[in-house]
């Protein structure tokens, strides 16, 4: 797993909660910590202690796409998914879509997520796409325009670690960088679980509430759908090249 911190203090307490959460997962698990030119000296003791966290300090600030991308370089594992340092993973979050990855030939496993509230309540978010198998670009017909809800939740993705280098990663995108992470959908088949995988904090210090954060969401969002669409178009077979093509 790939997470990206700055060691903000309003969010190192949730940050310790999303390790408690990966601790309680069922399967064999290792994650890459990217510090986002935060001083290593405060990270909390218990990701400091674990010998499955492993830390990459950059030397500079450059933001979450990035810190992500640099991490994807130390990546060892197979599979790899994603987690903001301010949400947490649910039980059996990562053996169930491991198990699906494992048992198939399909190249992403993703779920549902759900808003965590500050009282602990969750309340389910059940993405567009419908449950099931979905063939290379299929997720896509999902999201018919940049301003409608994105398809799938992108964090929920747990895919081949080889095909999120395929995709550039999460790109470079100063906000809304998640949602290059949804054109994995376009290069392999894959498969969304009616179950919730992933809890996604809201908080009054969440990115997404910060001010001026609406003045780049369209553009990110074009951007992201555009891309999107323009490798599914890409990567579909074109008429006379299938089988039995002369």
């Amino acid at each position: 797993m790939v997470t990206a911190t700055r060691l903000r203090p309003e969010r190192l307490d949730y940050l310790t909660e999303l390790h408690a959460s990966l601790e309680a997962q069922d399967a064999d698990w290792e994650a890459v910590l990217a510090l986002d030119g935060a001083d290593p000296a405060q990270l909390p003791e218990p990701l400091a202690a674990d010998p499955r966290v492993r830390v990459l300090v950059l030397p500079r600030p450059v933001g979450a796409a990035c810190a992500r991308n640099f991490a994807v370089n130390e990546v060892r594992t197979e599979f790899m998914t994603w987690a903001d340092d301010d949400d947490v993973l649910p039980r059996f979050s990562l053996s169930s879509r491991l198990r699906h990855l494992r048992n198939t030939a399909l190249g992403w496993v993703a779920g549902y997520s759900a808003d965590l509230s500050p009282d602990g309540s969750l309340q389910v978010w059940r993405c567009p796409t419908p449950p099931g198998r979905h063939e290379p670009g299929q997720v896509w017909t999902c999201w018919p325009s940049p301003h409608h809800t994105i398809p799938i939740g992108p964090t929920t993705i747990l895919a081949r670690t080889s095909l999120w280098s395929a995709i550039g990663g999460m790109g470079g995108l100063v906000q809304g960088e998640d949602y290059l992470a949804l054109k994995i959908t376009s290069l392999a088949a894959g498969e969304l679980l009616p179950q919730v995988v992933y809890h996604y904090r809201k908080h009054p210090h969440q990115l997404t509430s910060q001010p001026h954060y609406d003045e780049l969401e369209d553009a990110a969002r074009i951007f992201a759908w555009r891309s999107g669409n323009d490798l599914a178009s890409a990567l579909a077979p074109k008429p006379g090249t299938g089988p039995g093509a002369a």
